[in-house]
């Protein structure tokens, strides 16, 4: 695959600001960048509108909304209502979706906290569908269960797509969070039509913390050009981002950086 559908997600150049990080996609070729909102935050939207426009650039997608389990109602208010800010930003951005990791249990009522999910989805729907802004629900792998995500396998996404039926509601794909799954390619094929987006990296063996051991594309044990096959044989045509949290890989000059997943993209997607 060429370059033209790489997206540069912000955190995988983390100690770059929006500023930089949209400088170096453009001066390395990259025509899509995945924005962050607390780097968003620090630049200001309007700002990082401006630059991502005077750059020529698109945003692929905005992370994130979601985090909708919390132990009281209160808090489980907040949380909707900061969605509900994140769904501006992403339509200030132009923001192509903006991607749900869903949040962890605040007890160890698992089942409760999916029951919460699928309501803070439902109180948000309206709103994106206002805003024309699409939401992808990202499952995560289940090591992330007990503090990122309830939401473990591509078949619940798809079953809350399902259920609400939405225009705007579809799935994130990520290699990172299901290339273990046994039923994942089934799931990709039902996904046809509402997948949002897809993204790229390996899972590199000795595993690190899970969190920050994501690997360059090629360096791990993820079948990627099996499962970029299925995605995009299910349908899906956006920008595919290159997420990569690794300190090590942080670690790097980040110009050499692009250059080396430019072409990794190319021989591994």
């Amino acid at each position: 695959m060429n370059i033209d559908r790489l997206s540069l997600n912000q955190i995988t150049t983390n100690y770059w600001n929006v500023a930089e990080a949209v400088a170096g996609s453009k001066a390395a070729g990259i025509r899509w960048i995945s924005l962050w909102r607390d780097k968003v935050a620090e630049a200001g939207v309007h700002e990082s509108v401006r630059l991502v426009h005077n750059a020529g650039l698109k945003v692929s997608s905005l992370c994130r909304g979601g985090m909708f389990a919390a132990a009281t109602a209160t808090e489980r208010s907040q949380r909707i209502a900061d969605n509900r800010r994140a769904i501006d930003e992403a339509a200030e951005l132009g923001a192509e979706v903006l991607v749900l990791v869903c949040g962890p249990a605040p007890d160890k009522d698992i089942g409760r906290a999916r029951d919460q999910v699928a309501q803070g989805i439902e109180a948000i729907l309206p709103y994106a569908e206002a805003a024309h802004i699409p939401l992808g629900i990202e499952p995560l792998h289940p090591v992330f269960a007990g503090d990122r995500s309830v939401i473990v396998t591509l078949a619940e996404a798809n079953n809350l797509v399902s259920r609400f039926a939405s225009p705007v509601l579809g799935v994130v794909i990520d290699v990172y969070h299901v290339w273990w799954d046994p039923n994942v390619y089934q799931e990709i094929q039902r996904a046809a039509g509402h997948i949002l987006g897809f993204h790229v990296n390996d899972w590199v063996l000795p595993m690190g913390i899970p969190l920050t051991a994501r690997g360059l594309m090629g360096d791990g044990v993820i079948d990627i050009p099996r499962l970029s096959q299925a995605v995009l044989a299910a349908g899906y045509q956006g920008p595919i981002e290159v997420e990569i949290l690794n300190q090590e890989i942080w670690a790097r000059p980040y110009p050499a950086l692009l250059e080396d997943i430019k072409t990794r993209f190319v021989v591994h997607v």
